[in-house]
Parts: structure tokens; C-alpha cells; sequence
């Protein structure tokens, strides 16, 4: 059955591209033909000590991608392909696995760790390999350190793949035994400690049990104190690593600790190697959001509790805390504002230091303040950076009372900072901090106005001028003038930047043609700046605003017309494609929606869409997600005008609603089939046998991306609305999918918060379908063919009303569609809400509500009924 393996594979690795094609060739006819004696052969292959390194980490590596992929349902078909394998095959697989455990090869050793712990992964839950366990806990044993450390590291592996549910207590206490044991400082060999500390991290998830007993759970916190301290800098940062986590998942067990735990962080944030001293500073900052969310769920509860009490660490530890978080900010990088990955000690500090003002308040402000007054004019540029940065990290979380004449003082030097400080790193930073003011402390909420009549020039010149120097200073001078036009949102018929709005369009478009505009994302940020500024400005700049409309197509137009590119140059230029398409968008939407300005559109949509059309032949998706939204924006500004572009359009709209690879521009579709239904009416009846098909399929589908299925069901909606009693021809499919759908998700018990809101999403996305199908049929000779499915969406509504657990979004629309049935169908709705089990419950709960929203819906919905039933 087996095959002699090891040139075949030394030749998939060969630098000759014919020998290594064949190669791959023939592994890939070996696989088809005969799966058993290929993976025999493989794990042979790595098992054997006289094989070479290369072949053997190889076979490994086969072994591995032929058990799991990336893509969910291609893993489901490999799963299903190992188990439904010989038995003796996959004996002779994972007796052989086990056996390379002892190989002298690391690179053997540490591929067959991995490769274990994907068949556990698949074996395990379905209570096959039940021996597993047992002998890896023997080879702990094992004098050799080499094959202790590959066990350790399986152990790890296996806790990363297999869910806690699937081992028992029993087993879980050995494992944890195993792996405490084997980071204690006793333990002499460091592979082993290192093997150790990091399958302890993997295994915290499974020690549930274990941190609620006193005794264990001290000695795993002890031992993993201890391991912060070891010699080896590897070792410190899992150490690190297994306390971050465990502050994530046990916080309530950590009050005894809080104290030690502190004078080891502190220890190592001011005296220990980069990598140990982040993962230091990041323990503070996980107990930070934790204790916004404890904190934040209990204001939110009517109760006022919340389910894990706030121990107030953060408050406690303030005075010693706040020193070590400030001495962080004096260690920048010369070159750190260059490098956009970078992340270091001053900024991991930063970060820090905000999350600590979000969760304290207003407590922070009378620590951090001294440092910021010390420091901002000192003569070396570390200090003036590091007050700068202190000041804009704690501007989220303290009242605006107490920040806002703090903010007012500190104004005017900033500015002068920003054009005048010769430091660059200065000038990003303040520049930074300015946006953080406007971001937070400048709008209509705030009682004492930061930007006033008086200082409201002064600030925009500064902004514009910074817009020209280096590009990380301008990319922070266009986030700050965003924060600044966002404040204006809502101010009226007049703004304070009204005056400005020509010079700031101007700068902004002259930033975005810079020859260096593709550094530090400076053309990104100024296209969003220019975004926002079009989307606060008044009605007295809309003429300003339309001669942009023909500014952006000229720019759009050369980006379209550019040859002979390189491949970075290409790139760029479908990045900046996806720009211009957004930032058309925004201007579309802004003037489209106004009677004085929509006639543009109808005088232009030829050349826009023509421009648009172009656009899709680059396969770029952030180009064709943007172009689409622009798309959807000028169907709604241009209504039943936009039935002439149907016939061009509809090729790229059903190619866009089949890319599931790229499943954004799918969903961005969905959207956009949505505003054409609003814009068109019943003209778009004659595309609808595409679209319906279209999405029917998708809904079925297990290879498309989960995000994109709420969008769909409401879409179905859209369609009903837009063409009357004309969805007849869909009817059935619909509401075969739908009810198939209502009954799968109305029930959420048993999931976590995040699968229950993404099945909120679903059901709302399901309720939006059927008002949007009720509201169709609404007043036609054809309501009667609705009423088969009444009983059935009533029964949902029922079931996802005794459920408790819907949020105020799918309450609306679930009031929403019980009015829309008794609406439609009236009397032959009456007497089947008056059976339903919890309609009168759920309308009056929606009645009291406190969300206007809910209020207004079921206050409509109680009339609709009140009229189905009398009749």
C-alpha cells in the first residue's frame, strides 16, 4: 500500500520548474488514486530517522493541508474524507505520528506536532482516538527533553483545535498538571519551559474548573509569576502572554494577585527586553476593557448589575500606574512615525494610557496633567512628543466639563506647535492630538465651545499650511480638519466653515495630486477629509459642491485613460480609482437628495455612468465596491431616469451578485439592487427573473460569506415593494426559503453574544422580506395567495418573542410585520392574531417601550389589528 516517496518529494522542492511540476504532478495522481497509501506513505516518510530533513518536513506539511484548509466547507470535505478512511490506514497514520514525536529532527518533530493535533481535531469530538491523551502523557515522562518538549507542544496544539467541551475533567487536570510542571523553574531545560508556557496559554481555555478550585489555581498563578522571571526573554513573553489572557477570561478570580502581578509588570515595563515589556503594558490594558465592559454593561442594565462585579483595579492601581504608563511615552523611536506597522514601548503606553482614561474618567486628568505642563516646552524632543501624546490619549473618557478649559488654554500653543516645532515626530503627534480635541470635545453636546468666531480662522489656516509639509504631518493635519468639519454636522443653514469651504476644497484636492501622496496613507486621508467636508456643508455651498462634480470625473477620467504601468503603479492607480468612485458617491448622495440640485445628475448620469462602466473592467474589488455604492447613490438621486442604464448595467450587477471570492462586493450588490428597486418601481421588472434567481441561490449557499445573508433576505423585500403583486411568479420559492430560514433561526439558546446578534441580523433581514412582500400585495386582488403563510410567520414572531432575546432593531420591524399582516389581509388576519400566543403580550410591551421608534411602529400596528379584527 505504501510507496517509496522520498524522491518524488525531494523534487517538488527542486529550483527546476519542469522536474518540481512533475513532481507535484505525480503527488497530486497518488492522492487521487490511492488517498490510504498516501498518507501511509507520507507519515512513513516523516517517521523515518533515515530520511532527509527536506522530505520529511514536506511529507509533514502534505499531511497537514490534507486535513484542513482556510475555506469552511473545503475543511468539512476533509474531514468527511478522514473519517471515512480505512480504520488500519489511519492506525498506521497515527501510530506513525506519534512515533516522530521522538524523532532527533526538529523540524520532523515540530511538523508531526501540529499534524496530531489536526487529527485530534477531527477524531476527538467525534470520540475516536481515546488513547491519544493518555500516551502523550506517558512521553512527559520520558527522559529524553526532546520528546518532552514535542509532547508539550502537541498538548498546546491539541488545546488550540479541540473546544473544552470534548476532554474530560479528569484529563484536563493532567494536562494542566503536565504543563505547570513542565514551566517550573525545576525544570532545567528551556525548550521544555518555553513548550510548556506556551501550551499553557493555549490551555487556559479548558481550566474553567481549575480556576474556581483556591488551592489550583493559586499554584498555576504562582508558577506562572514565577515563569516571568526566568532567564530566557522567549520564556517572559509567554509568561506575559498567559497572564494577558488570563486577566481576558478569569478577571474575577484576580484580586488576591493584583498586587504581585503589578510589581512584576512594572518591573518589566521599566527594565525588561521590548517584546517582554509590551506584553507587560498589555496585561493593563486588558484589564481596562474589561472593566469598560463590566462597567458599561451596568449601565446599560435596567438592574444596574451586571453579571462579574468591577474590582476597581485600574482605579486602585492610578497613582502607581500612571507614572509607569507616562514613563513609556520618553521611549519613542526615531523612525517610528515612518514605519506604519510600528508599534512600540511609547506607543503601546499611549494606547494604554487612553484605555485607562475611558475606564477612570475624569480621575486621570489631575495625574497625567503635571507631566503634560513639565514637558511640552523642554528643549529635547522626547518630551515635548511625549506630552503632546499624553495629552491626546486621555481626551476619550473624562467629562467635557473638566477637559474642555484645559483644552481652551492648551489651543493656541498647540497650533503654534504644529507649524513652528522643528521636530517632526512633534508635529505628528500635536497634529494628532488637535484631531482628538475635535474629535471629542467639539461639538453641539459641549457646553463650553472649543472653536469659536475668535480662533476658528486661526485654526483652519494651520491645518491647511501643515497640509503641506511631510506627508505623515499632513495625513494627521486631514484627520484633524475631518474631526473639525464633523462637528459641524448638524448646525443649520450656516456654518463657520462656510467661509473657508473653497480654500479647504482646494488644499485638499492640491494634497491629493502631491507626488508623494501615496506615503503614510496621505491621499487616502485627504479623499476622506474631502468626503467629510462635503457631507457637513450647507445648502450655501452647494454651487461650491457641484463644480467639484465635474472636477472629480476629469480626475476619474485620467486615472482611466493611464498606459504602460507597472504592477505597483497599477495598484495605485485602482486604489485611486476606488477613491473617486467614493468620493462621487458622497457628492452624489449630498446633492442628489435636494430638488435645487439633482438636475446635475440628470444632465451628467451619460458621462458618469459611462465612467462607472469603465471602471468595472479592472478586476479590483475596493474599485468595483465603490463604484457600485456610487452607482446605487445615483439611482436613488435620479429615480425611473435610471431604467435606460438597465440593459448595460445589468451584466455587471449579476457578475458582482456571484462573487462570493470577494464577498464584500456581494454584499455591496445586494445594497445596490436594493436603491435601483426604490429608483425604478416596477421597471425593473423585466431584470427581476435574474436577480431573484441570483439571490435564491445565493441564500443557499454554504460557500458564501455568512455577513452577506442578512442584506439578502431584506432584498427580497426591496423586490416585493418595487413590483406589487407582480412577485406572484416568486412567491413560492420566497416563502419556501424564508419559512426554511425563520425556522432555523428562531431559536438562539446555547450561543454566545456574538452568534446571537448575527442571528438578530438574519431574522430582522427575514421580517424585512415579508413586510416588504405583505406591503407589495397590499390592496391588490391577489393578498389571498398570502394567506397559507400567516400561520406560519405568526408562529415566528411567537417563537422569537418567548425567546427574550431580540434587540430593538428586530422588535421594530417584528411590530412592524404583525401590523403589515393584519394590514393587508385584514379580517382573514384578525382572527388568527387573536389566536396567536403572544401577540397581545408583544404588542403591549411595544407600546410601552421607551424606544420611540418600537412606540410609533406598534401604535400603527394596533390600529391595522384593531380594524382586521372588527370587520
Amino acid at each position: 500500500m505504501a510507496m517509496e516517496v522520498t524522491p518524488v518529494l525531494l523534487n517538488a522542492q527542486s529550483i527546476d520548474g519542469n522536474v518540481r511540476k512533475h513532481a507535484e504532478d505525480t503527488l497530486r495522481q497518488f492522492q487521487e488514486q490511492n488517498l490510504p497509501g498516501f498518507l501511509v506513505s507520507l507519515s512513513g516518510e516523516l517517521a523515518s530517522e533515515d530520511k532527509p530533513v527536506d522530505s520529511r518536513k514536506l511529507a509533514g506539511l502534505i499531511l497537514k493541508n490534507a486535513l484542513d484548509a482556510k475555506d469552511e466547507s473545503r475543511k468539512q470535505e476533509l474531514v468527511q474524507r478522514w473519517l471515512s478512511l480505512d480504520p488500519v490506514a489511519k492506525t498506521q497514520v497515527k501510530s506513525c505520528l506519534l512515533q516522530t514525536l521522538s524523532s532527533l529532527a526538529l523540524e520532523a518533530r515540530s511538523t508531526a506536532t501540529q499534524v496530531i493535533a489536526k487529527v485530534a481535531g477531527i477524531e476527538l469530538p467525534q470520540k475516536q482516538w481515546p488513547e491519544l491523551i493518555g500516551s502523550l502523557l506517558s512521553n512527559i515522562h520520558q527522559v529524553p527533553t526532546h520528546v518532552k518538549q514535542a509532547t508539550l507542544e502537541t498538548l498546546g496544539y491539541l488545546c488550540e483545535e479541540v473546544s473544552p467541551q470534548v476532554v474530560d475533567q479528569e484529563q484536563v487536570n493532567k494536562i494542566l498538571t503536565a504543563v505547570v510542571q513542565g514551566m517550573n523553574a525545576s525544570e532545567g531545560n528551556n525548550d521544555v519551559r518555553l513548550a510548556a508556557t506556551i501550551a499553557l496559554y493555549n490551555a487556559l481555555g479548558f481550566a474553567q474548573a481549575n480556576f474556581t478550585n483556591d488551592m489550583e489555581r493559586d499554584y498555576i498563578m504562582r508558577v506562572v509569576c514565577e515563569t516571568t522571571m526566568s532567564p530566557e526573554v522567549k520564556i517572559r513573553q509567554a509568561a506575559f502572554e498567559c497572564l494577558v489572557s488570563i486577566a481576558a477570561m478569569y478577571y474575577e478570580k484576580l484580586a488576591p494577585y493584583i498586587q504581585d502581578i503589578y510589581n512584576i509588570t512594572a518591573k518589566a515595563v521599566r527594565g525588561d527586553e521590548e517584546p517582554v515589556a509590551l506584553q507587560a503594558i498589555e496585561f493593563w490594558s486588558t484589564i481596562c476593557d474589561e472593566e469598560t465592559d463590566i462597567l458599561e454593561e451596568y449601565i446599560g442594565d435596567s438592574n444596574g448589575d451586571s453579571e462579574i462585579p468591577c474590582f476597581y483595579f485600574i482605579k486602585q492601581a492610578l497613582p502607581a500606574l500612571i507614572p509607569l504608563l507616562l514613563e513609556t511615552l520618553l521611549k519613542q523611536e526615531e523612525d517610528q512615525d515612518l514605519d506604519e506597522g510600528a508599534w512600540n514601548i511609547a506607543m503601546a503606553g499611549g494606547t494604554c494610557l487612553g484605555l485607562v482614561a475611558r475606564t477612570v474618567g475624569d480621575d486621570i486628568v489631575p495625574l497625567v496633567m503635571p507631566f503634560i505642563e513639565e514637558n511640552i516646552t523642554k528643549p529635547d524632543w522626547r518630551q515635548r512628543e511625549a506630552a503632546s501624546y499624553a495629552f491626546g490619549s486621555i481626551l476619550e473618557g473624562p467629562s467635557p466639563d473638566k477637559l474642555a478649559p484645559l483644552v481652551n488654554h492648551a489651543l493656541p500653543f498647540m497650533l503654534s506647535a504644529l507649524v513652528k516645532d522643528p521636530n517632526n515626530h512633534v508635529k505628528d503627534t500635536t497634529a494628532w492630538t488637535l484631531g482628538r480635541m475635535f474629535e471629542f470635545l467639539h461639538s453641539s453636546i459641549v457646553g463650553t465651545p472649543i472653536i469659536n468666531e475668535g480662533n476658528c480662522q486661526q485654526i483652519i489656516t494651520v491645518l491647511l499650511q501643515s497640509m503641506k509639509d511631510v506627508p505623515n504631518v499632513a495625513e494627521k493635519a486631514c484627520g484633524a480638519l475631518y474631526f473639525l468639519a464633523q462637528g459641524y454636522e448638524d448646525v443649520g443653514p450656516t456654518s463657520p466653515l462656510t467661509p473657508f469651504f473653497q480654500e479647504i476644497v482646494q488644499s485638499l484636492l492640491t494634497v491629493t495630486r502631491r507626488e508623494d501622496a501615496t506615503e503614510s496613507r496621505l491621499r487616502t486621508a485627504a479623499y476622506e477629509t474631502l468626503n467629510e467636508v462635503v457631507r457637513c456643508s450647507t445648502d450655501e455651498t452647494a454651487p461650491l459642491v457641484l463644480q467639484l462634480v465635474s472636477v472629480i470625473m476629469m480626475e476619474l477620467h485620467k486615472c482611466l485613460e493611464a498606459q504602460n504601468l507597472s504592477s505597483d503603479e497599477r495598484e495605485k492607480r485602482s486604489e485611486l480609482i476606488g477613491l473617486l468612485c467614493g468620493c462621487m458617491q458622497v457628492i452624489i448622495q449630498k446633492l442628489g437628495s435636494s430638488e435645487g440640485t439633482k438636475y446635475v445628475f440628470l444632465q451628467c448620469s451619460d458621462q458618469i455612468m459611462g465612467l462607472f462602466f469603465r471602471v468595472f473592467a479592472f478586476r479590483n474589488a475596493t474599485a468595483h465596491e465603490e463604484a457600485m455604492l456610487a452607482i446605487g447613490a445615483l439611482a436613488y438621486a435620479i429615480g425611473p431616469d435610471f431604467a435606460k442604464y438597465m440593459p448595460e448595467f445589468y451584466k455587471f450587477l449579476d457578475m458582482d451578485l456571484q462573487n462570493f471570492e470577494e464577498y464584500q462586493v456581494c454584499a455591496v450588490t445586494v445594497g445596490v439592487v436594493a436603491d435601483i428597486c426604490t429608483a425604478l418601481e416596477d421597471k425593473i421588472l423585466p431584470y427581476c427573473d435574474g436577480i431573484m434567481t441570483q439571490l435564491l441561490k445565493n441564500l443557499s449557499s454554504d460557500n458564501l460569506h455568512r455577513s452577506v445573508k442578512p442584506p439578502l433576505f431584506s432584498c427580497i423585500g426591496d423586490i416585493a415593494l418595487a413590483i406589487g403583486d407582480n412577485f406572484n411568479k416568486y412567491l413560492m420559492y420566497a416563502m419556501n426559503t424564508l419559512q426554511l430560514a425563520a425556522e432555523m433561526y428562531a431559536h438562539t439558546s446555547g450561543f454566545d453574544d456574538e452568534m446571537t446578534e448575527y442571528i438578530n441580523s438574519l431574522r430582522n433581514g427575514i421580517l424585512e422580506a415579508y413586510s416588504g412582500i405583505f406591503q407589495g400585495f397590499k390592496n391588490s386582488s391577489k393578498s389571498q395567495l398570502l394567506i397559507p403563510y400567516a400561520p406560519h410567520i405568526l408562529q415566528f414572531l411567537d417563537s422569537i418573542y418567548m425567546e427574550k432575546d431580540m434587540d430593538e432593531v428586530v422588535m421594530k420591524t417584528a411590530i412592524g410585520v404583525l401590523g403589515d399582516l393584519a394590514d393587508t389581509l385584514g379580517s382573514n388576519a384578525g382572527s388568527l392574531i387573536q389566536q396567536s400566543l403572544s401577540s397581545r403580550d408583544f404588542l403591549n410591551e411595544c407600546l410601552t417601550s421607551e424606544d420611540h421608534l418600537i412606540k410609533e411602529s406598534a401604535e400603527w400596528a394596533k390600529l391595522a389589528i384593531t380594524r382586521a379584527i372588527s370587520v
